[in-house]
This record gives structure tokens, sequence and C-alpha cells, in this order.
């Protein structure tokens, strides 16, 4: 039977690095049962033997209600592993401690990863590993992940080390320590487990009972403290982390560098700068991601479809295979192009810790739709396709805010939807359109914004971030990063486009699109002043948003559209068009990062929110 182990860490300390070096692309991602909080999972081979390696969320406490503390919290106490890796900043390393004591509290066998000695040390600091393994009793190994430096020995302690059990280093109250031995001896708890109950943590182990009995204790303890049994055990880990960092750490002579955070972290020039820098992704990734696309489609239509429709094929083999080629087109057509160049960009932003400057130069700006500065990244990603952009939410802090960014990033225009408006609106009704309609959608973003900002349930917290350390990419992590997530978009996105093409491909061999179209005429005509051929075409956008081109076109017989629909009819279309259904890689992708109920409340408020605009937009045009 393979040995496992498990990652756990602060936030940005490396610890998916190491992740990442250590498993290659072999990686499964899943929900932990009964959350939506993401674990990664993967099988390192290492000299003929393999070991399974688990990376849990980045966290600070054991101890807070966030759904990642919940869940690491759940996962180290109940799940069986042969190894707990704790990976800590060697330059933070005071910070590090702390959750690294409560890790040595839950009593299973330890290796401390000590990460970052090179930055610690061109700061100034250098850490005694050999000290800090003598005062917790497990092995500590020193590890440049950036380099790779030491990764074979962890996988070495992992498959041939003598686990061991760390010492409990932490000295708490006498009064603490007291209850913890009572709640064992009549509760049968472990350490972590009593501690938990006295702090009132919440653990699927501890019974009501337990949490009563606790709760009695810690009562009595606050009236002779004047402090609450949290309050009381958080003071002491943080004087124990502090008393440990003084012991292992020494000053050095630190390494001078220029400190561009003067530059990256101003409003001037630090808002230019991040202006510039997003422009530049947005510009480069539509730019060759257009190209890409231009040769993806235009050889799978050369060598696929063009063959395919040339054998003869009997009318619904011919109708289904079509289908199923062009979602694969289609899919393809996204996922490389457009979701693979932007993961690179972002899996650069992040390597560089050039991303938690641009939130925090973005935090003040993103207060007014009840966001902070990480809201930033997926309302960027956006403008190239929704559906890594909806995945970037996942970075958000709080339910609430991954929420409010999935409704406004749908209703942003991404790459698809831009084409719409420069294929029908810029060639057919003129370029000051075009740009108008994005000045109708930024409004209403900005507006549904505030509103979703006052009503949307669910506390609003202050943003805690740490800047991370400005550094060099790593060519081959970023290009893995990037593959790992584009293959997530695969994998929820690919099958959904492949039945949804088909069962179109399907209802229209069979003349269900030629009735729905005589069946909402009258309804199309009356409130939005169009055609039911069009609003036929706007079904197609459920695919990707620009097919209904060429579904406007094939149903009005024509793709001169001036001649089928007026001006103002087409200037309708188009932000009835933007605003309308999501496409269902979008759905998808949304129903994955917030639940089907949520998902489904956001498509029905888009289609709203597009068909309320639409009568607005006709009723005016109907007036002038």
């Amino acid at each position: 039977m393979s040995k496992s182990a498990v990652l756990i860490g602060n936030p940005s300390v490396g610890k998916s690095l190491i992740f990442n070096n250590l498993t290659g692309l072999g990686v499964e991602v899943s929900n932990y049962p009964g959350t939506t909080v993401d674990i990664m999972q993967g099988v390192v081979k290492y000299e003929n033997r393999e070991f399974t390696l688990i990376d849990l969320p980045g966290i600070y406490s054991l101890s807070g209600d966030a759904p990642e503390e919940k869940m690491v919290r759940e996962y180290l106490v109940t799940q069986d592993s042969d190894l707990f890796i704790a990976v800590i900043d060697a330059k933070h390393l005071e910070r590090n401690l702390y959750l690294l004591l409560q890790v040595t509290e839950i009593q299973k066998p330890l290796l401390i990863v000590l990460n970052m000695v090179d930055e610690a040390r061109a700061g100034g600091k250098e850490v005694n590993a050999s000290m800090l393994s003598e005062i917790f009793g497990v092995p500590v190994i020193e590890s440049v992940a950036t380099e790779g430096l030491n990764l074979e020995k962890i996988a070495e302690e992992i498959l041939e080390g003598d686990a061991k059990v760390p010492k409990i280093v932490c000295r708490f109250d006498h009064h603490i320590e007291a209850a913890v031995t009572n709640l064992r001896k009549f509760h049968n708890l472990s350490f972590a487990e009593s501690l938990f109950a006295l702090e009132n943590v919440k653990l699927s182990t501890l019974s009501d009972d337990v949490m009563e009995t606790a709760q009695a204790i810690s009562e009595e303890i606050e009236k002779r403290h004047l402090m609450s049994s949290e309050q009381i055990v958080g003071t002491n880990r943080h004087n124990a982390s502090k008393e440990i960092a003084e012991k292992t750490t020494k000053e050095i002579q630190s390494v001078k560098h220029r400190d561009l955070d003067s530059l990256l972290t101003r409003t001037f020039p630090g808002v230019p700068i991040l202006i510039f820098i997003m422009i530049l992704i947005l510009g480069i990734v539509f730019t060759v991601g257009g190209f890409l696309e231009e040769l993806i489609v235009g050889t799978l239509e050369t060598y696929v479809l063009v063959p395919f429709s040339a054998l003869s094929l009997p009318p619904l083999v011919e109708t289904l295979g079509g289908s199923v080629i062009l979602a694969i087109i289609s899919g393809l057509g996204i996922a490389f192009p457009y979701v693979f160049l932007f993961y690179i960009f972002i899996s650069i932003l992040e390597d560089t810790g050039y991303l938690t400057r641009a939130a925090f130069l973005a935090d003040r700006g993103m207060h007014h739709l009840g966001l902070h500065g990480q809201g930033l990244i997926p309302l960027v990603l956006s403008f190239g396709c929704s559906v890594p952009a909806i995945m970037s939410i996942r970075m958000l802090p709080t339910k609430r805010e991954r929420i409010i960014a999935s409704v406004l990033v749908t209703m942003l225009p991404c790459s698809a939807r831009t084409v719409v408006i420069s294929g029908i609106v810029a060639s057919f009704v003129g370029f000051a359109a075009a740009f108008s309609i994005y000045g109708i959608i930024f409004i209403l973003v900005f507006l549904i914004g505030c509103i979703l900002s006052k009503v949307t349930p669910g506390e609003q917290y202050g943003m805690i971030l740490e800047m991370a350390q400005l550094r060099k990419p790593v060519p081959k992590m970023v290009i893995k990063k990037a593959w790992m997530r584009v293959r997530e978009f695969l994998y929820i996105a690919m099958p959904l486009i492949l039945v949804s093409s088909v069962f179109l491909g399907l209802f229209e061999y069979l003349g269900w699109v030629e009735m729905f179209t005589s069946f909402i005429n009258p309804l199309s005509e009356t409130v939005l002043g169009l055609p039911g051929f069009a609003f036929t075409a706007l079904l197609f956008g459920i695919l990707r948003k620009e097919m209904v081109i060429g579904a406007l076109a094939d149903l009005g017989g024509t793709a001169d559209l001036a001649m089928i629909l007026s001006g103002s009819q087409l200037y309708v279309f188009a932000v009835v068009c933007i605003l309308f259904v999501p496409c269902i890689s979008t759905i998808a992708v949304l129903a994955k990062e917030n639940g089907w109920k949520n998902a489904a409340v956001i498509t029905i408020l888009t289609l709203s929110v597009g068909i309320v605009i639409g009568a607005i937009l006709n009723f005016v045009f109907m007036l002038v």
C-alpha cells in the first residue's frame, strides 16, 4: 500500500510550488466532501516507488470560521495520512509558527520544510534549521522551491524517513492545561480536540455534550482571567511563536536591492502601471488569441468538417455528426487561444508576486461593487473569456464576494461578445454605436454591483493581504500551472458543449427550431421589436456568443444583415445578446464554483436584465 503525505501551510509559502514540482501534471482536483473547497491530489514516483501527495488550501489558523480553515481542520483531525508536511516561510518565521504549533497539537507524524531560505538570507535573516528540528523533535528540511532545492529529500523522507510525532512545545496557562486533562480523561478526546472544544471551534468529532462541558469550563476560566479561553490559548501560541523565532533566527548582512514596491503600490505611478499591464495582457491575448483561433478553426474546418460534409451521409447522421465537430471546433477555439493564454499571464502575475500589488491598488475602487482588490482579476479576465474569469473567483475570500463577482463577470463583454458587437453593430450601424454598447454595459455593471453590494447576504470583511515577495517566474512552472487550469476547463466545458450542440442539431433536424420561431415571433416583435428568427438566433449563443451571427444570417437567409434588420433592431439585438443567457461553458463553471441553484439565479438575472434593457431600447427607438 503506497504512502500518503499532506502539505499544510500559510498562503504564499511555496506549498503549491513544491506540490507541482513533485507531482508534475498528474493532478486531480476535487471538492472535499460536504464543501466547495478544492483539494489537490497527485501521485509522485521516486526511484521506482510512489506515494500520494495532497495539497490543502493555504490558511493562517486552524481555529477560524472560513470554509478553507474548517475543511483543513476537519481533514487533519479525521483523515489518516502517513505524514504531515508543514511548509513554513523562513523570512516570516514567527507568523508561520502559529499554524505549525497547532499542527503539532494534533500529534501525528510531521516533517517541517523551511522554504524560501534564500529570500530570508537576502533580507538579512538566517534560521537555524537544526535548532528548529531539536525544538519540535522532527526533521527539518531547508528548501528553495523555485529552484527545486532539496525536493528529493522531501520524497526520501516520505518514503524512507523515520516519521516522528512532534513535541508539543507550546506551554499553556495552567487552567487551560487542567481543562484539557479533564476533557481528555472524561470524554476520551485527543489533545487537539480538547483545545478546539475550549476555543469553541466546531469539529465533527466533538459531540454536543463535549461542547457544553467545554463551554462551562471556559466560562469558569473567563471569570478567573477576565479573558476567554480562545484569547488565552491564542496568546500562549503567539508568545511561543515569538520565543521560538527569536531563539532560532539570527541577523546577517542583507543583500541590498531596489525597492520596486515604492513604485508598484503607490497610486502614482502604481495605477498607471497596473492599467498598462492589464491593457497589454488583453491586447496580446486578443491579438495572438484571434490569430490562433483562426488557425485552429480554419485547420479543423478544412481537414475535418469539409471532408465529413463530403461523405454524403444520411441527413440525421450528417446533422448530428456535424454538430459534434462544430462543438469540438468551438471548444478548442476557446480553450487554447484565449483560456490558455490568459492563464499563462495570470500564472506569471501570481509567480512574480505582482498580483497582490494589483489587488492592493484596486481595493478602494472595488469596494463600490461589494468586492475587494482581488475581485479585479476575474473582471479583467472576463474581457477575454468568462470561463477562466469564473474559475478565478475561488481566490476571493467569501461566498458573498464570489456571488457578486460571478454576476458581474457574466455581464461583461468577453471576446466572443466583442465579435458580436464588431460583426453586427460596428459593421452595419457604425463604430460610435458599437462603443456606446460598451458604455451601456459598464454603467449596468456598476449599478448592479452597487445594488448587489447592499442586498447580497453575508458579511463584508476587510481585506488582509500579504504582499508576496517579488521574484522571477519559472517558465516551466508557469506553463504547468496554466495547463492544469485549462485542463480543468476542458473537463468541465467540453462535455457540455458537445451535448448541447447535439441537442441543438437534433432540434433543427426535427423542425423544432422553426416551430419555436413561429411561436416566439409575436412576443419578440412586441417586447424587443425583433422578428422571431432573430430571437431564435440568440439561442445559438448558448454554445458560443459569436455563433449568433452565423445563425442570424442562416435564419434570415442572407449575410447582409442590414437587408433583414434595421439599424435600431441590430443595435437592440446586439445588446440583448451581450446580456442574454451565458454560454453553456460559463453556466457549467458557475455551477461548479457556486452550486446549481446560484448558477440558475445568475442565469435568470442576466436573461431578465437583457430582456428589460432590450425592451427599454426598443421603446426609446419607437419614440424617436
